[in-house]
């Protein structure tokens, strides 16, 4: 989806050159490092409904498999001198980190501020996704105008989409990954946060003590989970997705109506729509 990305704002800005391939490369391939990492972090078993590398490899090699992934994506840019666009995915990197440790810190204390679990999905998912569309827009025009738009463009998409996968966790569809796997980590997501924070004491209480000390008992996270469904935190989700994806659409409309362009709306749609 990501390259995807690329692609369109590219071709919505002005068009596709040769750099625009080598940007959509150099992000899939940072992606898929991001994931296979992921995994490590996680210790999970299953991504996209298969094994996951870890769960084949366990940790050293999915480590190793992950940076060569990782440094083959930085050789394709630097062989052809796309530095700015190695700017772009380098500030990605290094805030796909930070959002990840400070997913972490927040896990071990119960973050209950809905400003920092943005804080961490801009981070997080949204800046790789921000830094496709810059690039796509800069290999197509190398305007930074143009590139800082599509890159806030796609911050937003960014925040949608992580909110849509975090809604995931709360439902009992294939997704490709375990439901109520956010909550057995201890990562409090905004449906759970606004539950939390509109709860009464009693059910407040019965809720973080589950998190804290039974959050691997699987009976105990489906009760969670029908709390949040019954307080509304799904419906305040899903209303503050779709506020993001409007922003992102607004800006898009700065830009000239065409096919790419359409296309483009297309792909943001289903960022929300998606069922897996």
């Amino acid at each position: 989806m990501r390259p995807m990305f690329v692609l369109l704002t590219a071709k919505v800005a002005g068009g596709i050159t040769d750099a625009t391939y080598r940007a959509a490369s150099l992000v899939e391939l940072v992606h898929t490092a991001s994931l296979v990492h992921d995994d490590v972090v996680d210790e999970s078993m299953e991504r996209r409904g298969f094994f996951s590398t870890y769960a084949l490899w366990k940790a050293k090699a999915s480590v190793l498999i992950g940076d060569y992934l990782l440094t083959r994506g930085l050789h394709i840019s630097l062989a052809s001198k796309d530095f700015r666009v190695l700017q772009y995915l380098s500030d990605a990197v290094q805030r796909m980190s930070e959002g990840e440790l400070l997913q972490m810190e927040k896990a071990r204390t119960l973050n209950l501020e809905e400003g920092i679990y943005f804080d961490i999905i801009r981070n997080k998912t949204a800046s790789l996704l921000a830094a496709a569309c810059a690039t796509g827009a800069f290999s197509s025009t190398e305007s930074e105008e143009i590139a800082e738009k599509m890159r806030l463009f796609g911050e937003k998409i960014g925040i949608a989409f992580q909110i849509k996968d975090d809604l995931f966790d709360y439902g009992s569809a294939a997704v490709g990954k375990p439901t109520g796997n956010d909550i057995k980590e201890k990562k409090l997501t905004l449906p759970i946060i606004y539950t939390l924070n509109k709860a009464d004491k009693a059910t407040r209480r019965q809720l973080i003590n589950t998190l804290k000390n039974d959050n691997r008992n699987t009976e105990k996270v489906k009760a969670v989970i029908q709390t949040v469904v019954k307080s509304g935190g799904i419906a305040y989700a899903e209303e503050k997705m779709n506020q993001y994806r409007d922003e992102a659409l607004a800006i898009l409309k700065d830009f000239p109506e065409s096919e790419s362009s359409r296309a483009l709306e297309e792909l943001v749609r289903y960022t929300t729509d998606r069922k897996y």
